[in-house]
């Protein structure tokens, strides 16, 4: 045996930091943030401990919480105070995430990002205006063509109230460049679009759907978010977002799903985002309460192959805790 091959030489400590090949930085973290417009007070999420739906009152007050621990970025999310079929509230001047964008962007140096999407406001549930007969097939649910309109009024509307970057994430037929084409017409030339551009149908969302307010009354959505066993199509999809302006290249989720990040990265050269969902989150918190895992290392370790598969990105439940820690 050749002895003079030692890789443990480099794990000593010291020198194990200094070879490290992948870092986590608390600047690479996107924070979420839910605002509720139906509550004056803050309301614990039970299925994602430690998370709450914040009242439009004090959503700078939890943006400065997270500005503390180093987190440089939020997205925002918004429970609206009524719904309808067709989501109006999505694109209100007065909608909950446009008040909540105005107050962040004006009181913070925080990066806002906002949640461009129907489901939350959506009496039914669904990314976008029913088909006809929907309730009759509800695997055929959503009319991409009525919805592009709506989309790009919701996004145009969250840039006039001060977004940063806006972020598609309903899967929508050509919602980038519908989205691209209003930002651009109002005037809106310098604002991203970070593009959920490989989101699947996926089982890991439970979480997300109850802080949101957003599980569909009927049907599901598989037939506008990706099949889980696919990964051609998802350089199909993410390559039409380039095609259509996307700025930043999303995947959820990420944790089961390294391998399509992996390949997003090496196909595309713009910034690659991941996202770190609430079923991921909520599983680490569960077995950490059980005393299996222990919750802050199993936290970093998860973001630190997220980045090491090619994430520059990541949207995570964990910002806060992860970001405070480093």
């Amino acid at each position: 045996m050749d002895l003079t091959r030692r890789p443990r030489r480099l794990r000593r400590d010291g020198l194990r930091e200094l070879v490290s090949e992948t870092t986590v930085e608390a600047r690479d973290l996107i924070a979420p943030v839910f605002v509720d417009a139906t509550t004056d007070e803050r309301r614990p999420i039970p299925s994602m401990p430690g998370h709450e739906r914040v009242p439009v009152d004090e959503a700078v007050d939890r943006v400065n919480e997270l500005l503390e621990t180093g987190v440089e970025s939020v997205i925002l999310f918004g429970v609206p105070e009524d719904k309808d079929p067709e989501g109006t509230r999505a694109w209100a001047e007065d909608g909950v995430v446009q008040r909540a964008t105005r107050r962040v962007s004006e009181a913070t140096d925080a990066t806002v990002i906002t949640d461009v999407c129907m489901c939350e406001y959506t009496s039914h549930g669904h990314c976008g205006i029913l088909e006809e007969g929907a309730r009759e097939a509800p695997r055929m649910t959503v009319d991409d063509d009525a919805t592009l309109g709506r989309i790009e009024e919701i996004a145009v509307s969250q840039a006039a109230a001060g977004a940063d970057v806006v972020a598609p994430s309903g899967m929508i037929d050509g919602m980038v460049g519908g989205i691209r084409a209003g930002l651009d017409r109002e005037g809106f030339e310098d604002v991203p679009v970070m593009s959920y551009a490989a989101k699947y149908e996926s089982a890991f969302y439970g979480p997300f759907r109850d802080a949101a307010d957003g599980a569909p009354a009927f049907g599901d959505r598989r037939h506008y978010q990706m099949d889980p066993a696919n990964v051609r199509e998802a350089r199909r999809e993410v390559a039409l977002d380039v095609e259509q302006g996307a700025d930043v290249l999303m995947v959820k989720p990420a944790l089961p799903y390294l391998d399509v990040i992996s390949e997003v990265r090496r196909t595309f050269d713009h910034p690659v985002a991941a996202y770190n969902v609430s079923g991921e989150y909520a599983m680490v918190h569960a077995a950490a309460e059980k005393g299996w895992l222990d919750l802050e290392a199993t936290a970093l370790e998860s973001l630190t192959a997220i980045k090491r598969a090619g994430a520059d990105l990541i949207l995570t439940y964990f910002a806060e805790d992860v970001a405070a820690r480093l």
